[in-house]
């Protein structure tokens, strides 16, 4: 293989159904040319299993990069599998979001330096998170809005997100309410630009961990581009036990002195840079 031009970063913790529905996924891209990085904070040998049990039988190359695990530490995680990642271009999702076969190929459409991409995900309810099979997104019938209704999701607004082509795709993105942010579960960048930053601020936890990044992407001049109705992936319905209060009145502060001192690099990243 050409050298790998594009990582996917694929945060994930203690799910090995919902990873190997999301592996499944990358599988079946019509864009070749990448690597996956699971970015594992801290899951038991049952994630392990399914991942080496998985790697003969899938089309790209995979890494796991794992720690032990020590509560919510996404973010340390994140910039671990950053460094470790081979391609010059990254596109990070979660371990639950099941990608649609142009997933790759609208990122990779769709950089261009001074820029990174911000997507969006379409919800799915536990019934029809469970009901998805390998034979599901092989045939991509999964993101087949009949097929889906069939299974019991309601109508919505929301739907337009897996149903819009061509010219309303376009006018969705353009047109649409939600703010193009650093997003956890969909965005994507130049390399470059994410060690520039210094990568995830490590002491941030669950809540807008993601958006902090992309606020210093700002602060270094570069814009976002909204590709929320065209890179389509389905986030499987999960629990969120871990979630605090006091996690995200934390997060918020550092946000908040973020966009106030308008800070590019973070010193608790990648790097760690004495600021006393």
């Amino acid at each position: 293989m050409d050298k790998i031009e594009v990582s996917v970063i694929i945060s994930t913790y203690n799910s090995p159904l919902w990873l190997q529905k999301v592996l499944w996924s990358y599988d079946s891209q019509q864009f070749k040319n990448f690597e996956v990085v699971i970015a594992d904070d801290g899951s038991t040998n049952e994630t392990k299993s399914l991942i080496e049990s998985m790697r003969p039988k899938l089309s790209f190359p995979i890494q796991h990069i794992w720690h032990e695990d020590n509560g919510f530490q996404k973010t340390i995680i994140l910039n671990k599998a950053t460094v470790a990642s081979k391609g010059n271009y990254l596109v990070y999702t979660d371990g639950d979001c099941i990608a649609r076969a142009d997933f790759l190929e609208v990122h990779v459409h769709n950089r261009e330096n001074g820029y990174f991409l911000s997507g969006g995900y379409f919800k799915l309810p536990m019934e029809i998170s469970e009901h998805i099979s390998e034979e599901d997104i092989k045939t991509q019938r999964c993101f087949d809005i009949d097929w889906l209704k069939r299974h019991g999701l309601k109508s919505s607004f929301k739907n337009n997100k897996i149903t819009a082509y061509g010219l309303k795709q376009t006018l969705l993105n353009q047109f649409t309410p939600t703010t193009a942010t650093w997003n956890g579960h969909n965005a994507s960048g130049y390399k470059t630009d994410i060690i520039a930053a210094n990568g995830y601020d490590e002491r941030m936890q669950y809540g807008g961990e993601d958006r902090e990044l992309g606020e210093r992407l700002f602060n270094a001049g570069l814009k976002a581009k909204q590709i929320r109705y065209s890179a389509i992936c389905l986030h499987l319905d999960h629990e969120r036990g871990y979630v605090k209060p006091e996690m995200i009145e934390k997060n918020k502060a550092i946000r908040a002195f973020t966009k106030s001192n308008n800070v590019k690099e973070t010193p608790f990243g990648i790097k760690k840079i004495d600021v006393s």
